[in-house]
């Protein structure tokens, strides 16, 4: 698996674009995630459809949410890309963003988690950079959180403060270590994203990041029945697992993560504290690290920015 290539990191006084791919964002919260960048010396500018609303579950039309996130990607005076929320929507997105527009304005810090996913994989796949499985503006976590806050701060003005990664809460679920190029996100969309065109043909050579919310553990088995049947998986060098927030008792998800995960031969690691969760850490996406699933760490070999 190739490393991508690094976005510069953010500077005091960058302007940042926030938009919103997916759902809609509640303008209160949305706020509140703009003062803390602000707070951060940070210009953030919100892109014109962000408060749109479509359907209930969208955030405005496809083709206004394409032209958001392609026009904040190729202004020459922002320096990166926040998603405001998740919810649903980005696979709709990603076949209408202008990609040759895109890899001519090069590489941003781009960031986002849960239906972001899908972003993640066609920025890994469209344009080979490194972007950041992290907190958005406008979800509690990274509103309530301070080490949600901290890690994202951290990640994008001195990445090289955050070379190992993983909480005390991380522990293995099979020993060892293993080396690869960190991708992933959430599970479902993954699963989603098989068969899609420039989709990822397979997770071969990488450290995988896993984590999901609202999937009983009988769907999370079929969503990586799935991922193995189709081949996705062969060749995985060692996953690390966030969290699973309101995905049933705790124990019955390790129980079925063990099942069809275990058998993979491979180093994993658990509770890392990326995902849904109350704390929502920033995991660098594209980078080659090395997975210590008895430590619980992902030591990075270089920082994720430049």
């Amino acid at each position: 698996m190739t490393p991508r290539q690094r976005p510069r990191r953010l500077r005091s006084g960058d302007r940042v674009a926030v938009v919103a791919p997916s759902g809609p964002v509640p303008e209160e919260r949305l706020q509140a995630g703009l003062d803390i960048l602000r707070g951060w010396d940070l210009d953030p500018v919100v892109m014109p459809h962000v408060l749109d609303s479509r359907l209930g579950y969208l955030a405005g039309d496809d083709e206004a949410r394409a032209r958001d996130l392609t026009d904040a990607w190729c202004d020459p005076a922002v320096a990166g890309v926040i998603c405001a929320r998740g919810g649903y929507g980005a696979q709709r997105v990603v076949d209408l963003l202008d990609w040759p527009a895109m890899r001519a304005a090069g590489p941003k810090v781009f960031v986002g988690y849960s239906d972001a996913t899908a972003l993640h994989e066609a920025f890994a796949e469209r344009m080979g950079i490194v972007t950041l499985h992290g907190p958005m503006a406008g979800v509690v976590p990274f509103l309530k959180d301070a080490r949600t806050q901290d890690s994202l701060r951290a990640t994008l003005f001195a990445p090289e403060s955050v070379r190992t990664l993983g909480p005390d809460t991380a522990r293995p679920l099979v020993p060892g270590r293993a080396r690869g190029v960190t991708l992933g996100g959430c599970l479902a969309l993954l699963a989603a994203d098989l068969g899609t065109p420039h989709a990822r043909p397979s997770a071969a050579g990488g450290l995988l990041l896993l984590e999901d919310v609202g999937e009983e553990p009988y769907r999370i088995d079929r969503m990586l029945t799935q991922l193995l049947r189709a081949g996705w998986l062969d060749g995985v060098a060692g996953v690390a697992l966030g969290s699973w927030e309101e995905c049933g008792p705790y124990e019955e998800v390790r129980a079925t993560l063990l099942d069809r995960l275990g058998g993979l031969g491979v180093p994993i690691a658990e509770e890392f504290g990326f995902g849904h969760g109350p704390t929502a850490l920033t995991m660098p996406l594209g980078v080659p690290a090395v997975l210590d699933a008895e430590a619980g760490t992902i030591t990075l070999d270089a920082p994720a920015l430049r």
